[in-house]
């Protein structure tokens, strides 16, 4: 039985190569605290702090009042990347964080004279998304325009008070990501509209990724390993890219997305505790067939201030669930809103545990051992909780964060769509 979310018992340790607010190629935050005549930096997770600038590199200063911790902590904002640790195994053995709607960004500008009506799903950009350590982005890409454009709309159209961007410019931040970071692998996945023929492929040529494009005939047919994550960045195949429409694994090279990986269901389903059932275009969790294991997290309307909430107790919980359903398999994208967002470790640590868990049997990767024997860990600390102070706290520094919307967005736009719109087209197509 799958059971590694214990206390933590590591060092963070979080490769930063090629991120830019981080000056270090790579780094250690370690366990000493550091905190003498009221003057604290360097602070380590679970820390009392008053700004980002107290804490560690990868750390910020928030809190969480929706679990009523409102006393600001150092809370983790980069991954660890368990290639860094870990490296050579086949790329199904990993876990990798995923955001929802990478897109879908807090106070990205509206078309001009147009006010943007919809969810938003994250809050910095897809650039500094790769740069903290995620590696898989989910696009709902639309004709539009005479364009391909990344929409967070509804009924398979895009419309300008649902549209963000021209596909092309987030696929060059990940052109730029995967040039500057050339061991680095990543996974687009995209909820597909398009319907211009070859749309996807020229759009994908043009933005310069082609040449890091993993073959589809290259992708295990019957649930087999994939290559090694050495093999696939000695080739230069670093982009794996799947589409919600089976037809264009045919026509255009693209891999359908439920013929080589399982899912859950999305929204309030994959947040139920004790629950969690296939989506429907999906094989059972349980299937074999297929190799890979996307698992969603995240409600049918996204609140900011509630996903450090949800990033906490719930998620570990979540994810015990889903390994048991899909029968002791542990998922290799767990996909997420608001991905910054916990009461310390959130995320980074539940992620940090499964790859711990699969690639060496320790209790996180950063206790793992390179060549040394499948359960040889290493000893480690545990973070603890210090003093609280009366500061307020900031969600700024090195996290990058937009500015933060109000959590009545949602509600706001969610009373127009159902006001115009019938509610099954809304909750369906909204995700």
């Amino acid at each position: 039985m799958f059971s590694p979310f214990v206390e933590h018992r590591c060092k963070y340790i979080a490769p930063a190569v090629g991120y830019l607010f981080l000056s270090l190629i790579s780094f250690l935050i370690t366990c000493s605290t550091a905190c003498s005549n009221g003057n604290c930096q360097n602070l380590q997770v679970l820390e009392a702090c008053s700004a980002a600038t107290d804490c560690s590199s990868g750390l910020y200063c928030g809190n969480c009042p929706a679990l009523g911790k409102t006393q600001p902590i150092c809370t983790r904002g980069l991954a660890t990347i368990p290639t860094s640790v870990i490296n050579g195994l086949p790329f199904n053995k990993y876990t990798w964080i995923v955001t929802h709607n990478s897109f879908s960004i807090v106070d990205a500008p509206p078309l001009p004279g147009v006010q943007r009506l919809t969810f938003y799903n994250q809050e910095d950009s897809v650039t500094n998304q790769l740069r903290n350590g995620v590696r898989g982005l989910m696009l709902d890409m639309y004709d539009f325009e005479n364009d391909i454009w990344l929409c967070h709309s509804f009924r398979g159209q895009c419309f300008n008070f649902t549209a963000f961007q021209p596909a092309i410019n987030t696929l060059k931040e990940v052109e730029a990501f995967l040039t500057e970071n050339p061991t680095e692998i990543v996974t687009i996945i995209i909820e597909d509209y398009v319907q211009t023929p070859k749309g996807l492929t020229n759009l994908f040529t043009n933005a310069g990724l082609d040449k890091y494009w993993f073959p589809v005939a290259e992708m295990p047919k019957k649930g087999e390993d994939w290559p090694t994550v050495t093999e696939m960045v000695q080739k230069n195949q670093r982009l794996l890219v799947f589409t919600s429409i089976a037809s264009k694994e045919a026509e255009e090279g693209i891999a359908y997305q439920w013929k080589h990986m399982v899912e859950n269901e999305s929204g309030d389903p994959g947040q139920k505790q004790g629950s969690c059932p296939n989506r429907k275009e999906s094989k059972p969790l349980s299937s074999r067939s297929s190799s890979l294991f996307l698992q969603n997290y995240f409600p049918t309307y996204p609140v900011e201030a509630d996903a450090c909430k949800e990033h906490s107790a719930p998620l570990p919980q979540m994810v015990n669930t889903c390994y048991k359903a899909a029968g002791n398999v542990l998922p290799n994208f767990l996909a997420v809103n608001f991905y910054m967002r916990s009461d310390g470790g959130g995320i980074f640590d539940i992620v940090d545990k499964m790859n711990g868990q699969a690639l060496c049997g320790c209790s996180t990767v950063t206790a793992c051992q390179a060549g040394a024997p499948f359960g040889s860990c290493k000893n480690v600390a545990v973070p603890s909780r210090s003093p609280t102070t009366n500061s307020a706290g900031s969600f700024t520094g090195s996290v990058q964060f937009s500015r933060s919307a109000s959590p009545v967005h949602s509600s706001n736009y969610l009373l127009f769509f159902l006001f115009y719109f019938p509610v099954k087209a809304v909750l369906s197509q909204l995700l």
